[in-house]
């Protein structure tokens, strides 16, 4: 009797030890940073361009617009930075609100279609009957340092006008453009990386829509 005894005792004294544990146990697991718990990034877009040169013509065929192809490093969400020729970095805690090359779709066809001057322009994936295709490559599209200063955002996208169902480039042009930011911080960055890109966009849409003949 005095053994069993003993033993419930034993067994009251544990259970407070294993509640003890229990709970540290949870407090560690609090203090592990899990992976997805950070802060979330903060999002940037840019904005299409919607003032053209007033002798733009008024074209009555359709376009498609295809996902620029980019390398790699550009093919993603996160913005991008360049100290030097040879490297490229992302800034931290900062993404564009899609994948780079998706953006600049949304931004072409958006900005064809503030022209007012074309019938029709779509995504390449879209159902569309187009006359002509897009197709475009971004080659530049991030933000350069140089020896102190605010970087530069600098924009490079090459553009082919493919008209269908022949599949024929029919125009081909290189579209450049480089923006100093007002400062470091990164909506200046961001800011001048709409304004580049704007430029661009202008460029493209003006030289597209004279192509055909």
């Amino acid at each position: 009797m005095t053994i069993m005894t003993r033993h419930r005792r034993g067994v009251r004294r544990a259970a407070p030890l294993a509640a003890a544990l229990s709970l540290a146990f949870l407090l560690a697991a609090c203090s592990v940073n899990l992976p997805g718990s950070g802060a979330p990034p903060d999002l940037y877009t840019l904005t299409p361009k919607s003032t053209y040169s007033a002798d733009l013509p008024t074209v009555t065929w359709q376009l498609a617009v295809e996902v620029p192809i980019a390398a790699e490093s550009l093919n993603n969400s996160r913005i991008a930075l360049r100290h030097d020729p040879l490297s490229l970095r992302y800034y931290k805690g900062a993404r564009w609100t899609e994948r780079a090359p998706v953006m600049v779709q949304t931004l072409l066809i958006e900005s064809f279609e503030n022209s007012g001057k074309i019938i029709a322009v779509a995504r390449k994936a879209t159902d569309i009957r187009a006359d002509f295709v897009l197709k475009t490559d971004l080659r530049e599209f991030q933000a350069e340092y140089d020896a102190g200063g605010a970087p530069v955002a600098h924009v490079r996208l090459n553009a082919k006008l493919v008209v269908m169902p022949k599949r024929a480039i029919i125009a081909s042009a290189t579209f450049e453009s480089s923006v100093q930011a007002e400062g470091t911080g990164i909506a200046q960055v961001v800011t001048a990386f709409d304004t580049a890109l704007g430029k661009t966009l202008k460029q493209i849409v003006e030289w597209a829509l004279v192509q055909p003949k």
